[in-house]
């Protein structure tokens, strides 16, 4: 993914993303016209306390979501990822399926192995990589609350 490119996404699909699960009622995204999988992320402001919707790319794995903290290769880590580091309950929808997750971040090899399904869903991650450096991207894993 070219840098400017990056920049212009960063700002706008996020934004794009809402508007459109807004228009479709919570059933499309710009990102899953793309082919990737989408969920919407609920969580609890790390600042506000006030819920905050997140439409991301979620590399799922059976009844486990693993997100990518890229942030389109900024510098910084996304929002998201502070709130859910702040408040690690959240709440996910995806595929009709909704319901509580709890949020942790990943090491070792578990890292490892999302990070490597993330890039074979979508090669701009290791761009994002590269251009974030030396911040390390954190992998959040979000495991289903019974």
């Amino acid at each position: 993914m070219l840098k400017p490119v990056s920049f212009f996404l960063a700002r706008v699909l996020p934004h794009a993303d809402a508007f459109m699960l807004r228009l479709t009622h919570g059933k499309r995204t710009i990102t899953q016209i793309a082919g990737l999988p989408v969920i919407q992320l609920i969580s609890t402001g790390a600042k506000t306390g006030q819920p905050r919707l997140s439409p991301l790319v979620g590399v799922i794995d059976g009844e486990k979501i693993a997100l990518i903290a890229s942030n389109f290769g900024q510098k910084h880590n996304p929002g998201w990822y502070y709130n859910l580091k702040a408040n690690p309950q959240c709440f996910v929808q995806f595929n009709g399926r909704s319901g509580m997750y709890r949020a942790r971040e990943a090491a070792g090899d578990e890292r490892e192995a999302y990070w490597q399904t993330a890039v074979s869903y979508y090669k701009g991650y290791e761009a994002y990589r590269r251009r974030a450096a030396p911040r390390r991207i954190p992998v959040i894993v979000l495991e289903k609350v019974e």
